[in-house]
């Protein structure tokens, strides 16, 4: 799925296109500007989007085996919560509820 199909996914149960893209953009910048910015962003059941430090190191060239210093830089990270990865466990089908 892309941000289109996204999109008219929403727009299906909202009932209007031009608000399901707003709502989407506006929830992927929230969290883009927020991971931005080092905050840890949760969403409950679903997981947590937080910003994370690479280390400098060395690395090897599968080519000819010399060594290259690669930079340190940050990245984002994405770990997801316990009732998606449950959903994606069980194939996608409707998970059971915990009791």
């Amino acid at each position: 799925m892309n941000k289109k199909e996204l999109v008219d996914a929403i727009a299906d149960r909202v009932g209007d296109k031009r608000t399901a893209t707003e709502a989407v953009n506006a929830v992927l910048d929230a969290i883009q500007t927020a991971v931005a910015s080092g905050d840890k962003v949760s969403i409950t059941g679903f997981g947590a989007f937080e910003m994370v430090h690479k280390p400098a190191r060395t690395a090897r060239n599968p080519s000819t085996g010399a060594e290259i210093r690669v930079a340190e830089s940050w990245g984002p990270k994405f770990r997801p919560g316990s009732d998606f990865k449950e959903l994606v466990n069980s194939g996608g089908k409707k998970a059971s509820k915990k009791k």
